[in-house]
């Protein structure tokens, strides 16, 4: 491994299910680090294809109960032990950005802006690992409904592309299996 610790950084970073996730989260000030390198991805047109949703503190909790109100009429066969988990998703980490694709009109095609709201989201993992804090992203069903897009304010073109978790590790996590990278290369 190198002993550049950009790139050790790189090569360590392992996401870590929310569930094996606690407190402490990111301080406001490293919160903002995080925003920062999300805001640093390559961006062609220079035109800012996403935003942030930032859920922290009790306003996580307050999210959890439009995802409960929500949650019955996309599961009608939901128990109430799961419409009343809903309530709590947001509280399984001390924090979590919603990462919003915002693609315009624009001679970049929307592919590619689409793309760059991805490059966010991996940048949020990377300096969440950098600053020692673990993170998940995930798109859960409440990435993909229409009722949470307009309670959250997303306009007709806007989809979100994950949700990232961050918080500490409730213990190291292991390695996991990866593929094969020789099969996944070729040489031209």
């Amino acid at each position: 491994m190198s002993e550049n610790p950009i790139i050790q950084s790189v090569l360590t970073r392992r996401s870590v299910l929310v569930k094996n996730m606690c407190e402490p989260g990111p301080s406001p000030s490293e919160i903002e680090l995080i925003l920062q390198a999300a805001h640093r991805v390559p961006d062609h047109g220079k035109i800012g294809p996403w935003r942030f949703i930032v859920f922290s503190g009790q306003r996580r909790a307050e999210f959890g109960k439009t995802l409960q109100a929500r949650y019955p009429a996309v599961f009608p066969e939901a128990t109430d032990s799961l419409i009343e988990a809903e309530a709590e998703r947001f509280l399984r980490a001390p924090l979590v950005i919603g990462v919003v694709s915002s693609p315009i009109k624009h001679k970049v095609p929307v592919w590619e802006q689409e793309l760059s709201a991805g490059a966010a989201c991996q940048n949020i993992l990377h300096a969440s690992h950098a600053l020692g804090f673990a993170a998940q992203w995930l798109t859960e069903w409440y990435a993909c409904d229409e009722v949470i897009d307009e309670a959250l304010g997303l306009g007709d073109k806007e989809r979100f592309a994950g949700f990232i978790y961050i918080g500490s590790a409730a213990e190291k996590p292991s390695e996991r299996n990866r593929p094969s990278l020789e099969d996944r290369v070729r040489y031209y």
